[in-house]
């Protein structure tokens, strides 16, 4: 009776995407924050962070989110990998907007918790709040950087790739037919996936590459001043890039990985190292109960 009294169903489910998403936020916008913000307080600019300290701090945010939320929910804390889930590996299409919101409210709520705890930081370094520090919570095409012209449509299809390099990886590492990660270490895998996609990824539009985590924290920085959230540098709508085309990129990885890998696995999981199969038949008929490994004649 206690084990069924946890048992919160959707409920649960949802309170494990709001919390996974949540910490992915601390940390992403967090040492985004202390780059941007504290960074720019030093001389030269830049001294407490630069680009991979960013890339390692969003890893490490996807791969606490995932421990967090994984037992409850999966641990998908970002809405195109729920999506895709749906699309390809059967899960409910009745779950799939309840959990995009969940995410989305916990992005936004964390991204309130850091615009608060940096708010002399941000307002020290940047007292108009424009794109200088907007970055810290949403993206921007060429990252904000006026040195690398790409506009909306680069940026859209840069949200594809990498979003679509992101889920085909997820399903490779979390595919029990194929080679898994074992002893529970596939979010540690997830969350250095995330740091290669910045790494690899990330300078042309931020690599937001998860709606919940552009969207939330967006409309927390447009509430607490920053009033040129929904628009990019060069005037235009652009809030709608990291929804879509990560939604896409998320569908054609997902294809990717079906059509090119899933279809060709065996259909069981493969034996741990060292077990060989035995012939058919029960124990006493001449051949080995299935699993066992035969050993050396008596």
């Amino acid at each position: 009776m206690a084990e069924k009294s946890r048992n919160s169903g959707l409920v649960g489910e949802l309170a494990s995407e709001f919390a996974g998403t949540m910490i992915l936020i601390l940390f992403g916008c967090g040492v985004v924050a202390q780059v941007v913000a504290g960074g720019a307080l030093t001389d030269p600019p830049g001294g407490l962070g630069d680009h991979d300290s960013i890339a390692w701090g969003w890893g490490l945010g996807v791969t606490l989110g995932v421990y967090v939320a994984a037992r409850l929910s999966g641990g998908h804390i970002n809405p195109a990998v729920t999506l895709a889930l749906a699309a390809f590996k059967g899960f409910p299409w009745k779950k799939v907007a309840p959990y995009m919101l969940a995410q989305t409210a916990g992005a936004f709520v964390a991204a309130l918790i850091v615009r608060w705890n940096y708010t002399e930081a941000l307002a020290k370094s940047d007292p108009g709040h424009t794109f200088k520090t907007q970055i810290v919570f949403s993206t921007l095409p060429s990252n904000g950087n006026p040195n690398l012209p790409v506009g909306t449509w680069g940026a859209f299809r840069d949200q594809i790739i990498g979003t679509a390099i992101l889920v085909l990886l997820v399903f490779a590492v979390t595919d029990l037919l194929n080679q898994a990660p074992k002893a529970n270490l596939a979010p540690f895998i997830v969350g250095l996936i995330v740091v290669a996609i910045g790494m690899a990824w990330g300078t042309l539009a931020g690599y937001a590459i998860n709606p919940a985590r552009d969207f939330g924290p967006r409309l927390a920085s447009f509430i607490t001043g920053y009033g040129l959230a929904w628009r990019d540098q060069y005037g235009g709508f652009y809030w709608w890039v990291p929804i879509v085309a990560p939604l896409i990129g998320g569908l054609i990885g997902a294809w990717f990985y079906k059509s090119f890998i899933s279809r060709f696995l065996p259909t069981e999981e493969p034996q741990p190292p060292g077990r060989v199969p035995a012939p058919e038949g029960p124990e006493g008929s001449g051949g080995q109960p299935t699993g066992r490994v035969p050993g050396p004649e008596a």
